[in-house]
């Protein structure tokens, strides 16, 4: 079972953002999907997510269009983390977090003890109980942003797309957060994340999809993606590489020097 795009295409305000894209998401899959500023990256997550309409092709979920599921039922499929974890609301941690059983509850329907278990649990995963009775508003970016991974996991949804989830973060919240993705991945969820840091990229993810100018350049496994050439071409830059206790690792060294359109 697998959540596909399939020949998407996007046109907004008259500009080309996607033209044909397809992408896989399989259970129990990590997918990265890389490209430079502009290269459609976040349209695709949006078009995936029915937040977007295509201009053509379709999304399918579990063999399913997209647009035969009702809001509700994609909700309990498909658990989405924003770009930058925004929270508009001065609610407390617990209460956000309980936002994610919405889509399988009954309208007024008051959380289960089933329910309050699954939230504990998400809490326990993210590193955020001990903020249970914080307002939400007070919390750092990287406090904020596993808050607001946990109100994803508390969903139980197949599969679960984040937009740049560690923009922002330092270094110690980039890996917990990046440790929780790849850890749902193993439990046998799709995970569909928007990355722009290649070294997490490279460490991390499963397979990679490497988008230019609203159109796959490349896609596969990370040694397959993440070549000089593609890497000049995508980003116009040269990689550092080497090998460390059998780890390989990669670091965007300098400029290739072409210039960029």
């Amino acid at each position: 079972m697998t959540l596909e795009a399939r020949n998407i295409h996007v046109t907004l305000k008259n500009n080309a953002i996607l033209k044909g894209v397809s992408l896989s998401v399989p259970k129990g899959k990590l997918i990265g999907l890389i490209g430079p500023n502009g290269a459609g990256k976040s349209t695709l997550l949006r078009a995936i997510l029915g937040l977007v309409t295509p201009q053509c092709g379709s999304i399918v979920l579990d063999g399913e269009e997209l647009s035969d599921w009702t809001l509700k039922e994609r909700a309990k499929k498909i658990s989405y983390a924003a770009q930058g974890a925004p929270v508009h609301w001065p609610l407390d941690v617990r209460h956000i977090i309980s936002l994610g059983r919405i889509p399988h509850l009954d309208p007024w329907q008051k959380v289960s003890g089933m329910d309050e278990h699954l939230i504990h649990q998400a809490m326990i995963k993210t590193d955020t109980l001990h903020l249970i009775d914080r307002l939400v508003t007070t919390l750092s970016g990287g406090e904020r942003a596993c808050v607001m991974l946990a109100r994803a996991i508390v969903s139980m949804a197949d599969y679960l797309c984040a937009d740049e989830p560690i923009a922002s973060l330092d270094p110690y919240h980039q890996l917990q957060v990046m440790d929780i993705l790849q850890e749902l991945a193993k439990e046998g969820h799709g995970v569909l994340i928007v990355l722009h840091d290649l070294s997490l990229a490279q460490r991390y993810c499963d397979e990679l999809v490497l988008m230019h100018q609203g159109e796959i350049l490349s896609f596969g496994d990370v040694e397959t993606v993440l070549t000089p050439e593609n890497l000049d071409k995508a980003y116009h830059i040269r990689a550092s590489r080497w090998q460390e206790n059998g780890d390989s690792f990669l670091s965007p060294w300098k400029i290739s020097g072409r210039p960029r359109h």
